[in-house]
């Protein structure tokens, strides 16, 4: 069985100068890469941390 590519999702921000994507990668990790280096790699998160991240990015 062929592994499933990963579903990459483009911040709603892109078009500025700091462009991410993330993906799923199990039940406890994000997968994040800048869209302008996408071969240069991607950082594997934990999926607690990176969730509160998220929210405090939210409040501004």
């Amino acid at each position: 069985m062929q592994p499933v590519a990963p579903n990459w999702r483009t911040s709603s921000y892109t078009g500025t100068e700091n462009c991410v994507e993330v993906a799923d990668n199990d039940a406890q990790h994000v997968m994040v890469r800048d869209t302008k280096a996408r071969d240069r790699g991607l950082i594997a998160v934990q999926r607690t941390p990176w969730t509160a991240f998220v929210e405090y990015a939210k409040q501004g």
